[in-house]
């Protein structure tokens, strides 16, 4: 099958797009390394370096004519969107729309469309389904919700499937620390290098984590099944960052040694996502316990970091 990754040279495309061939696709990669890396991405797959809003995107659609297309490519930092709303909706608003246009035009059979848990705002109950209310706190979040609709309804006009899949906190091999790095990626960048993590609020918060392996597996479920629905994919567990932070010094044999900060506007409390509707749905449900993904980032990391200093 001819596919399409959006942002496929990122932490989480990359990986999809590495299974992807795997399993004998052929895969297309359109990608602007504004944030993803080439060396993330696999020889086999063909890039093509733009911006999902360049007009030669229909070029991209022409040559490669993908029977399916995983749309990835974000701006996807909570505080960026605060800093620079109107950047953060040309991305990931207007960017989807453009692709979506391609898709219709060129008759690609199915859209898999990476969302995120900021959609859902401060929690009314744990864990969130996916009838919980949609009052995000941030801009990101508006600008991952408001893509939803659009494919909702190009779905309802031209005759698109598609399958939504809203992501808990993602972690994993090849996220970068800097920039969008999510909490874990900063923690394992900042104990490797022997220095002392910061932790925004008192540490109590909590999240739902999920290995980067398992939400591949969620994306390549949905190439089949899911047809239009929508769907969380988490692990449906909360840990606090203080936890967190404690496991990793465990697995590591660091101590656990932080520095407290102030917290940071756009944040929720608590967070945990229910995954019941992916089970049932896309009959998926998560095989790395929390332990297991962050014994695998360690190692890679230490592997990383061990090379780099020779």
């Amino acid at each position: 099958m001819n596919v399409l990754v959006t942002g496929g040279a990122g932490f989480i495309a990359s990986h999809l797009v590495d299974e992807l061939i795997a399993l004998g696709h052929a895969v297309h990669v359109v990608d602007n390394l504004s944030t993803g890396r080439e060396e993330n991405l696999n020889p086999h797959a063909v890039l093509h370096r733009m911006d999902i809003r360049d007009d030669r995107l229909a070029d991209v659609f022409r040559e490669v004519k993908p029977e399916a297309v995983f749309h990835h490519a974000a701006q996807i930092d909570v505080q960026t969107s605060l800093k620079q709303p109107l950047l953060d909706a040309e991305i990931n608003i207007l960017g989807t729309i453009a692709i979506l246009e391609q898709c219709r035009d060129y008759g690609v059979r199915k859209l898999i469309y990476a969302s995120s848990a900021a959609v859902y705002g401060t929690p009314d109950y744990l864990g969130v389904d996916e009838k919980h209310p949609v009052r995000p706190l941030s801009f990101y979040g508006i600008s991952k919700h408001t893509p939803e609709h659009y494919i909702q309804a190009f779905a309802a006009l031209c005759g698109l499937d598609y399958t939504i899949l809203r992501y808990a906190n993602v972690y994993g091999i090849r996220q970068d620390p800097k920039g969008e790095g999510g909490v874990i990626s900063i923690f394992v960048d900042k104990l490797l290098r022997g220095e002392r993590p910061l932790i925004f609020g008192n540490g109590e918060q909590t999240r739902d984590f999920i290995y980067v392996k398992d939400i591949v597996r969620a994306n390549l479920a949905a190439l089949t099944q899911g047809s239009g629905g929508l769907y969380n994919v988490s692990w449906n567990e909360q840990t606090s960052v203080n936890r967190l932070l404690d496991v990793m010094c465990g697995l590591s044999g660091r101590d656990f040694n932080p520095v407290y900060g102030p917290a940071r506007p756009g944040d929720i409390e608590h967070s945990r996502l229910d995954n019941q509707a992916a089970l049932d749905g896309l009959g998926w449900k998560p095989v790395y316990p929390l332990e297991e993904g962050l014994k695998e980032t360690l190692a890679y990391y230490e592997r990383l970091y061990s090379r780099q200093a020779m």
